[in-house]
């Protein structure tokens, strides 16, 4: 049986309980109904036009509702295609738009839901991190974000069965998320992913311009020269450029738009970004 519990369900089986996060989102963001948004998220990546050679380490992707920013979550992860099965943990970081904290935040929950099904979270690698300083478990930094959520449907379309880390970013430090992706960093069968559109409200053009400077830095792994008005996942993107110098890795801008191409006018947009690191 179920039992509400905020945005929690608690689901009983005999003596044990399974604590779920419910989707916040699902019917807004993106459909609720499973064959449509299966079919949406599908429709998505199959119309990427950029495939890397290779597996990308690392993903950013961006949040917003699936008309305006799925064709460029899509080219995020079509680049997944070959390691389906391979890929059976991703952490993903997602800032925190609802809750003003300091830190980085882990769920209590077991088991993230969306219309498509479970997510199991990582809870070996969630004690990996517990107790590095300023990571706290903190329920209500994930009780109404829509940024880490709209991932999970295209996660569960384009890899075959993996574990989730989920994290919403606070007010806190790069190097302390590098941290973070340091300790869980894993091998090919990790993958991090960092939640994050552009630029905001500006006209059409003005979001070009600055979303094309914003993409130069993150290809030329330069965190100093990205904001939060560029980014506003700018902490974990900066804190993943961090360790993406540490170990050698590049990035590559795979797909750049904005709401005005998408579903949107033009005079106050939306930017999105899909970048891979490798």
């Amino acid at each position: 049986m179920y039992r509400e519990v905020d945005q929690y369900q608690v689901s009983e089986i005999g003596t044990l309980a399974t604590k779920i996060q419910a989707p916040v989102v699902a019917g807004s963001f993106y459909s609720d109904n499973p064959e449509e948004l299966r079919s949406s998220v599908r429709e998505y990546i199959s119309a990427a036009n950029q495939l890397l050679p290779h597996t990308p380490k690392a993903l950013i992707a961006p949040h917003a509702g699936y008309i305006y920013s799925g064709p460029v979550a899509g080219t995020a992860y079509a680049q997944l295609s070959e390691a389906a099965d391979t890929i059976s943990r991703v952490v993903l970081l997602a800032p925190s738009h609802r809750v003003a904290f300091r830190g980085i935040a882990l769920s209590s929950a077991d088991v993230f839901r969306t219309p498509l099904g479970d997510v199991k979270v990582d809870s070996d690698a969630v004690s990996l991190i517990r107790d590095i300083p300023n990571v706290q478990v903190m329920d209500q930094a994930f009780s109404q974000e829509h940024s880490l959520e709209v991932h999970l449907p295209f996660l569960q379309v384009a890899l075959s069965n993996f574990q989730l880390v989920p994290l919403v970013i606070g007010d806190i430090d790069p190097a302390s998320v590098a941290e973070v992706l340091e300790t869980v960093w894993g091998g090919d069968e990790t993958l991090i992913v960092v939640s994050s559109d552009l630029s905001h409200y500006l006209d059409y053009e003005s979001a070009k311009a600055t979303d094309s400077a914003t993409s130069k830095a993150i290809e030329q792994l330069q965190p100093g020269r990205i904001s939060h008005q560029q980014a506003c996942g700018g902490t974990p993107v900066k804190g993943l450029i961090q360790i993406a110098l540490h170990k050698r890795l590049e990035a590559i801008t795979l797909d750049m738009r904005n709401s005005g191409d998408t579903a949107g006018p033009k005079d106050r947009v939306v930017g999105y970004g899909a970048y891979a690191f490798s």
